[in-house]
């Protein structure tokens, strides 16, 4: 019997990225006109960001609907896609099992392989996906490349616009000459001997790209909560996850991360720990994109079912183990972003879950993109699609006025205070103006970091 959609759990079929008929573009075509078709005569995500709105608008202005469409303009829609995976997770009724079978995220994801196939890839993006290296040349010379990429250095942003269409308002993440990792290894922690969770839980935290090169202040209050709460905690970073490549249509890069991290990754679950991920994109990727990229691969099946996300991890040790007493209100309340790409890994809301934990702390929630996307809140072009798709969230934050903004995205927070900022000064109104990870706010409230 054929139910509506939505009322199954969604699936995913793994990704024929190594087929030739993945490529083929008359195949191609055909399934975005199947899929558009079906996307017209629903429009349930009309406002979820800006790739329905065209969509919807070139249908429009067809004299025969998808089927007037051309072609070519087909990749105005995909250009607008994030791969933030919402459609997909909360809006759609007709993903698998239903027949319609619609995936609208990998459908733009396969007609970006397919261009990347054919050479078609962005120079400055590409550059950008190459967050190893770009981490570890940026290191040398941080104070000067952090001078140079502030939004408030009038001299380089404009040049940087003109030349490699890095938008001048957009926020860029800093580099730090001492990453998470050597920070880890000069400063070596021990669990805490009183709390309950103590000799039950090893976690070994996959660093992530981000957390390594620009936000290790993260990492070392994921470490810290994770002792504290009487978890031994050891420190891995075999490489990037390849979100960056994903967003791309780079699916062999992908591929090639995801069998040299999860061999190294999978010797740290053999060893007894947990592998705990510090920001959402790369849980995502570990636990459900790897999977469907290599699903015959027996170290991404182990990996993906040892992973958790930082917050989902806290929340599991509270509820299996406890927690010690001495956390503190923080009566200035928080503002927590859901980031899309830990609602796409379908746990529940494990941030403003944990953040609850904090007694006589308001938690607001917000359940809606940011809007950022990678590289697409960064370029010239897309990043003023990443405000217009965010605007309610920044809107909302600026309403609620919290002391802390938070995301499990760091580059979700940046963008979202960066733009709030805005909004509040327009409105003479006092807002957060760091953005945080939930794990630096708990640490916080456990007196690990400074108030």
């Amino acid at each position: 019997m054929t139910k509506e959609g939505s009322l199954e759990a969604p699936t995913r079929d793994p990704i024929a990225w190594r087929d030739d008929d993945f490529y083929d573009a008359e195949k191609i075509d055909a399934e975005m006109r199947r899929v558009f078709d079906i996307c017209h005569g629903c429009r349930r995500c009309f406002n979820l960001c800006e790739s329905f709105p065209r969509l919807f608008d070139l249908v429009d202005a067809s004299p025969n609907e998808v089927e007037g469409v051309k072609s070519e303009d087909f990749a105005s829609v995909v250009d607008a896609c994030t791969l933030c995976d919402m459609c997909f997770m909360t809006k759609c009724p007709y993903v698998p099992p239903h027949p319609f079978h619609l995936d609208f995220p990998h459908l733009m994801l396969r007609y970006r392989a397919a261009e990347a196939k054919k050479g078609k890839k962005d120079f400055t993006a590409r550059q950008l996906a190459e967050m190893d290296r770009n981490g570890r040349l940026a290191r040398i010379a941080s104070p000067v490349i952090n001078w140079a990429s502030s939004r408030n250095n009038a001299l380089t942003r404009p040049l940087m616009e003109s030349t490699i269409r890095v938008d001048a308002d957009a926020p860029l993440p800093k580099f730090h000459t001492r990453t998470f990792v050597a920070a880890d290894r000069a400063d070596p922690q021990t669990p805490n001997e009183a709390a309950p969770a103590f000799g039950a839980r090893k976690a070994a935290l996959f660093a992530t790209c981000f957390v390594n090169y620009n936000k290790p202040t993260t990492g070392l209050a994921a470490r810290a909560v994770l002792n504290h709460i009487g978890v031994e905690t050891k420190v891995s970073y075999p490489g990037c996850c390849g979100m960056p490549f994903l967003e791309q249509g780079d699916l062999a890069r992908v591929a090639e991360q995801a069998k040299k991290v999860a061999k190294a990754l999978v010797a740290e679950i053999d060893a007894g720990y947990d592998i705990v991920a510090l920001t959402a994109s790369c849980g995502l990727m570990l636990k459900f994109e790897w999977p469907l990229v290599l699903p015959e691969n027996e170290d991404v099946k182990k990996l993906a079912a040892a992973t958790f996300d930082i917050d989902e991890y806290v929340v599991d040790v509270a509820k299996k183990n406890g927690l010690p007493e001495g956390l503190s209100a923080l009566p200035e309340g928080v503002t927590v972003h859901l980031a899309c790409h830990a609602r796409a890994q379908n746990m529940g809301p494990k941030a403003a879950e944990m953040l609850r934990l904090i007694p006589d702390t308001p938690v607001d929630v917000i359940e809606r993109c940011s809007g950022h996307g990678g590289t697409f809140g960064v370029l010239k072009g897309t990043h003023e699609l990443a405000v217009k798709v965010g605007k309610p969230v920044f809107r909302t934050a600026v309403k609620q006025g919290r002391g802390h903004i938070a995301s499990d995205c760091p580059l979700a927070a940046q963008h979202i205070v960066a733009q709030a900022e805005k909004l509040a000064a327009d409105e003479d109104k006092q807002i957060a103006r760091t953005p945080e990870h939930p794990i630096e706010i708990f640490a916080r409230a456990y007196g690990l970091l400074e108030a």
